[in-house]
């Protein structure tokens, strides 16, 4: 939304192509991710074959290599096609980044917990899940590296974790190499809800203008954040588009979208109008809701 207005144009069809690339982007990054399991498994292999190794390296590195979960990852069927069809080449053989979350690993009270007696499939799982949450997500290297991957890479981090998280919990051993991914929409409903969002929020935007101007009164239109009506634009497409969304949860997603991305005051402000705005469209029946609840309060 950001980019189509403050491009000229303001063609619709390439601020679409645009969106469907961001997506593609963070799709890309999901499976990034998986590939670090295994460059980082890789890491601990190579230390296997060195020479010079004392006793307790050689045991952290064996575990670390032999993880049956990573293990498992390696020789996925789905992993492999994307890597293929894709053609991606992070370069992890030169990247710092990996060589540190390696060290990290290994260092941690986390793998030291986890090396100090034989684990289970489903502990050796829970390793990576843990890993995620307390190394990987707080790499400021990572970070970096990511930024300068991709551009799309910027804010996504987050949120992909959440997803690799949540897919390494779904693994089973029995599944072996055909072991399946989260897909890049739940399904055509989640696909279809992005673009009808995108396009009634732009389609609609005289309306949704109004509406924010009309009850920000006290308010000089001009000197309100752009930023701040965008997301209050998109806001209102997605409640008087989708009856399944309860105004409850448009309200909190969009209230962390303002925390996030605009000013320190913005979701106070936001929180409020689009609040007046709502029990107004309640009134004259112009949104067919699941019960409008004020338990979105911030």
């Amino acid at each position: 939304m950001y980019s189509y207005y403050k491009n000229e144009e303001n063609d619709f069809n390439k601020a679409k192509e645009e969106l469907l690339l961001s997506i593609d982007k963070t799709y890309e990054l999901y499976h990034y991710f998986f590939q670090l399991i295994i460059e980082i498994t890789n890491q601990a292999e190579k230390k296997l074959n060195k020479k010079l190794i004392s006793e307790e390296d050689l045991n952290k590195n064996k575990r670390l290599a032999f993880n049956k979960f990573a293990q498992q990852l390696k020789s996925n069927r789905q992993l492999q096609t994307y890597m293929e069809e894709h053609e991606v080449d992070w370069n992890f053989e030169d990247s710092e980044a990996v060589k540190e979350l390696y060290k990290q690993i290994i260092d941690s009270e986390v793998f030291a917990e986890y090396i100090k007696e034989e684990r289970s499939y489903t502990e050796d799982k829970e390793l990576w899940r843990n890993i995620f949450r307390k190394i990987i997500s707080e790499s400021e290297n990572l970070g970096k590296e990511l930024e300068d991957l991709s551009i799309y890479w910027n804010d996504d981090a987050e949120i992909v974790v959440s997803f690799v998280i949540k897919t390494i919990k779904q693994f089973e051993e029995s599944n072996g190499e055909n072991q399946t991914l989260l897909p890049k929409f739940k399904d055509s409903e989640d696909e279809q809800y992005v673009l009808t969002l995108f396009k009634n929020a732009i389609f609609n935007a005289n309306d949704y203008k109004e509406l924010i101007t009309t009850h920000a009164k006290n308010w000089d239109a001009d000197r309100i954040a752009f930023l701040d009506i965008i997301i209050m634009q998109t806001a209102l497409a997605e409640i008087c588009t989708f009856p399944s969304i309860p105004v409850s949860v448009s309200m909190n997603e969009y209230l962390e979208i303002a925390k996030a991305y605009s000013t320190n005051k913005s979701s106070n402000f936001i929180n409020g109008i689009l609040d007046a705005i709502v029990k107004d469209l309640t009134k004259e029946k112009k949104i067919t809701k699941v019960a409008y609840m004020n338990s979105y309060k911030k």
